[in-house]
């Protein structure tokens, strides 16, 4: 940590160190926020973005006031960054995608099919309201079904492509998806329901196939965590090496001179093929909750790092056409959910649980798309087996294989 002062305005910079112990020190204060107060668990607002965010307020207050200014060193994010992408493609594995059946394809494309309309939406949007176009992105998928993750991994590179402020309209898009997700899903669902006149049955076949692995609940031994930390740093260091390799083949072989292929990109398309080669000749035993915990980790403390760094200031001129931009989005999603979804999901008890899941993780995150099936499977008290199922596996997993390399192309094309 160094101190400096010019003109009795202090300047406070802290180290890579220093940034990780503040960091955990504020992810234990968002936790105990979380407990504390009821809203934050029904919004499923993370611990990382409570206690960050009360960090910038501070940092933005000391600022503002004259004070003093505060700088973090977020160098061990780009870690943190291969293990949340890592984990993303040893998850995706065919199997359990072929064991969805056709249901989950279709909710799949779906899936792909909004992330895609929501960034067409957001630059749209952007455009018509004199915005630059990367904060329809961040507006857009980004934020929408990327959550906090995304909208902080994916904030600062649109800024450094010439879009000012978009870490804070990612952030504030991301806050307001998780909000409205986790308010309209199960209401939609139970207005479906009465719409409708649904009987209140359920697919039990998707029962039979389970949408819980048994090993997930096997106790984590230590060399189950070593292992599992070992291949996950493997994929991420072969992962980074062939994406490196494939971008200057790219450049210097094959002429393309703004091609550009992330680590983390690598090293996730490289998780896919192991995952799935994995499966069919049981090369190692991939431990499903070791890679939860690894991976809560290190996402925890890198929500918990940007959310510290977001400058509150820069959302102020912006916060109009941001909710401009958000209120067509809600209504984009909720016509798609009710005449796309629907109806293709079946059009019974099952597709209007499947819908209040599809908003949840559409608007918001997985955890809300959960909250919001459980509510409305409790209101009806019968369980959707194949909603939880498919929904899980879409939101949390197989979305991101086409929605990341879908918003790195957008960006590509609409930097200037």
């Amino acid at each position: 940590m160094e101190v400096s002062s010019i003109q009795g305005f202090a300047n406070v910079q802290f180290d890579p160190v220093f940034t990780a112990a503040i960091a955990s020190l504020l992810f234990l204060l968002g936790v105990g926020l979380r407990n504390r107060y009821e809203i934050f668990r029904r919004l499923c607002i993370p611990a990382g973005v409570i206690g960050g965010l009360l960090a910038a307020a501070t940092t933005f207050s000391l600022s503002a006031s004259g004070v003093a200014a505060v700088n973090f060193d977020l160098s061990l994010q780009i870690p943190m960054i291969a293990v949340f992408f890592t984990r993303i493609g040893l998850t995706g594995s065919f199997r359990a995608f072929h064991r969805g059946g056709e249901t989950l394809f279709l909710y799949l494309c779906c899936c792909w099919g909004l992330a895609l309309l929501q960034n067409i939406v957001g630059v749209s949007a952007a455009k018509l309201l004199g915005l630059h176009p990367l904060l329809g992105v961040m507006a857009g998928a980004v934020s929408l079904q990327g959550g906090h993750s995304l909208a902080v991994i994916f904030g600062p590179s649109a800024e450094s492509l010439g879009a000012e402020g978009a870490l804070v309209v990612a952030v504030a898009a991301a806050t307001f998806g998780i909000i409205v997700g986790g308010t309209l899903g199960a209401p939609v669902a139970d207005w479906l329901v009465r719409r409708k006149n649904l009987k209140l049955t359920t697919d039990l076949e998707f029962f039979k196939k389970g949408y819980h692995d048994s090993e997930e609940r096997e106790a984590i031994t230590i060399n189950d965590f070593i292992h599992t930390l070992g291949l996950l740093l493997a994929l991420m260091a072969f992962g980074r090496w062939g994406a490196d390799r494939l971008q200057h083949w790219a450049r210097e072989v094959w002429g393309w001179g703004n091609f550009t292929f992330p680590g983390y990109l690598g090293a996730m398309f490289l998780a896919v093929a192991f995952r799935n080669l994995n499966d069919a000749l049981k090369i190692v035993r991939i431990h499903p909750q070791c890679l939860d915990l690894i991976s809560t980790v290190s996402v925890s403390l890198f929500l918990t790092t940007s959310m510290m760094s977001v400058r509150i200031g820069e959302l102020y001129g912006l916060a109009l056409p941001l909710l401009a931009i958000l209120a067509v989005q809600t209504a984009m999603i909720l016509l798609m959910t009710v005449f796309v979804i629907f109806p293709l999901m079946g059009g019974d008890y099952d597709a209007a649980i499947i819908c209040s899941g599809f908003i949840g993780h559409g608007l918001g995150a997985p955890p809300s798309a959960v909250s919001m099936m459980r509510a409305a499977c409790d209101h009806h008290n019968l369980v959707s087996y194949k909603a939880f199922l498919i929904v899980p596996l879409c939101g949390a997993a197989l979305i991101d294989l086409f929605a990341i390399p879908n918003i790195l192309w957008f960006m590509r094309s609409l930097a200037h």
